[in-house]
């Protein structure tokens, strides 16, 4: 899988990409990350890519035309299943849209800065817009960041034990259950004597009774 990621901010990924289960995916060829700066692709000798609103307003807008030329050279190369727009006005992030996003080839991910970008942009290239809530941050970057995280740990192969991607909160709009580890004794706070049994159907049983329990009373909304 490959990402494009466009910003005018590329030093922002330089490190956040270079940890654990990202960096792995990248040196096992499972992912791909490519960043882009848009400021490249500026017009004028300045290299400015911002400008102020039609109509006035506070608040500068980026500049059509170096996104637009980016994009298009990059449509050059290779065909992409769906180019983001990582906006606070964009769908809610959550675990369904990873999954589908993640069985994808290419995507594009354009973060936006200042009081947002041209919308012409959106009738030209912009296939989804995605919010990670309902916030505004400075600018599209760290929901680049968590969006590539989401959907790069569900890529086949990049986490060693896949089993553990389908068992996390939302894969089956449940949350997840209660988890223990070593010592089974703490302060004489005890571990689930079921978890000790090593009886796995009875252990299911109670993970999903668990996971139900956990979902009514701190996220209702999902059982919906």
């Amino acid at each position: 899988m490959r990402i494009d990621i466009i910003t005018i901010f590329p030093d922002f990924f330089k490190h956040i990409f270079n940890y654990s289960i990202l960096k792995r995916a990248q040196e096992e060829e499972k992912i791909t990350l490519a960043i882009h700066n848009i400021r490249d692709y500026s017009t004028n000798k300045q290299k400015s890519i911002d400008d102020y609103q039609f109509g006035g307003g506070a608040g500068m807008v980026i500049k059509i035309e170096p996104i637009d030329i980016l994009i298009s050279k990059l449509k050059k190369d290779r065909e992409y299943d769906e180019i983001i727009y990582l906006s606070p006005d964009g769908e809610t992030l959550n675990q369904n849209i990873c999954n589908h996003l993640s069985m994808h080839e290419n995507i594009i991910l354009l973060c936006g800065h200042y009081k947002g970008i041209d919308e012409r942009i959106k009738e030209l290239h912009i296939t989804k817009e995605i919010s990670i809530g309902d916030y505004v941050l400075t600018g599209g970057e760290m929901p680049a960041a968590i969006l590539t995280d989401a959907i790069t740990r569900l890529i086949p192969g990049v986490i060693n034990d896949e089993t553990s991607a389908l068992t996390d909160s939302f894969q089956d709009n449940l949350l997840a259950p209660p988890i223990y580890t070593r010592p089974a004794n703490y302060k004489g706070l005890t571990v689930p004597d079921i978890l000790l049994s090593g009886n796995e159907k009875l252990i299911s049983q109670w993970r999903e009774e668990q996971s139900f329990k956990k979902t009514q009373k701190r996220r209702p909304d999902l059982l919906k």
